[in-house]
């Protein structure tokens, strides 16, 4: 689902009005047994960029906790208070970055380009469709990064907005979203579940690319039902044991980073996490990302990490629960006044 929104503006936006209930840490199942510094280190991670008073001395604060469980909890606890926004179930999918083949240079294996974003798209512009842009619109231009042997991974790269290429010489590029089409994500798998071929729980990322794969000319055609586009960038500063770039252009962690609506959920916000489903969680997370599918109040995707068993776990993520937000106490109050 990833379509990154790089831009700070929107990452750092407060929560917009909407339903809010105060609970205390108590009603939170399983706060207790999470790892409180693992979730403070992805806090420290990205608080100094929130530019707002409420969060500031919180920050600041921050830095100087002790790196043991409790001194941990006991900063959460005294400095925030746990916010519903919205009215849960909540929907938690997966998102992860990908490891793949690909080369600098087309060959007979490795046809299918990834684009660089073309100079003259601006941010907010309607560009050529995905179609149209498969189809050879920008092609011949100079601006392919990279070339894939599969036009399924390139696909879902772009849903993913970030990832790892192996080339043929034996380096790696780390890839990051550089800006999209400016058209609206359609869900693909939204789309197989109109047309009658599968159930809503049928439908995962690895039922997707098995289902185009079979059909090579009707899945390219079902994939171009999604007008969206992604555009790449090369990412040289990054340690590889390092997550990709996230929305607030920091490093996001593996299950305890998540992508959200930014209009309901501030980016750098911690948010306690109760997933339901098969392998449930009960985690403190931080917004630090976004994606071009992840809308409304109650509504998060979870980073499971990078290659082939994060992607195979976060794609089979469709389950409900309950996503609280950790506000500093004067914006909870204030939020509750609204």
């Amino acid at each position: 689902m990833r379509a990154r929104l790089g831009i700070l503006a929107a990452a750092l936006m407060a929560a917009q009005p909407a339903p809010a209930e105060m609970l205390d840490f108590d009603a939170l199942d399983g706060w207790y047994d999470d790892n409180h510094v693992e979730a403070l280190a992805s806090f420290l991670r990205t608080c100094d960029l929130i530019d707002d008073p409420d969060w500031t001395p919180v920050c600041a604060l921050a830095a100087d906790v002790p790196r043991d469980d409790a001194s941990a909890r006991s900063f959460f606890e005294l400095f925030f208070k746990p916010v519903v926004v919205g009215d849960p179930p909540a929907l938690f999918t997966g998102y992860f970055e990908p490891e793949l083949d690909g080369s600098p240079v087309p060959t007979g294996r490795f046809r299918f380009p990834l684009y660089r974003r073309p100079p003259e798209l601006q941010d907010g512009m309607a560009y050529h469709t995905r179609a149209a842009i498969e189809g050879g619109a920008i092609a011949g231009r100079g601006l392919e990064l990279a070339w894939l042997d599969d036009a399924v991974d390139v696909y879902f790269l772009q849903v993913q907005g970030s990832g790892r290429i192996r080339m043929t010489d034996g380096t790696v590029m780390r890839v990051g979203y550089a800006g999209s089409n400016g058209h609206s994500y359609r869900s693909v798998g939204q789309e197989m579940v109109r047309r009658g071929t599968h159930t809503l729980d049928q439908v995962s990322a690895q039922e997707i690319a098995a289902h185009v794969r079979a059909e090579p000319t009707a899945g390219r055609a079902l994939l171009d039902t999604n007008p969206s586009y992604v555009f790449f960038r090369k990412i040289g500063t990054l340690d590889p044991k390092d997550g990709p770039i996230g929305a607030m252009g920091r490093s996001i962690t593996t299950l305890r980073s998540i992508a959200i609506d930014p209009r309901y959920t501030p980016l750098g916000a911690p948010v306690w996490i109760e997933k339901d489903g098969r392998n449930p969680i009960r985690s403190l997370m931080v917004a630090q990302d976004t994606g071009g599918a992840i809308k409304g109040m109650q509504r998060a995707d979870i980073f499971y990490g990078t290659g082939a068993g994060a992607g195979n776990a976060a794609g089979t993520i469709r389950d409900g629960g309950r996503m609280v937000l950790l506000l500093p106490i004067d914006r909870a109050f204030a939020m509750l006044d609204q």
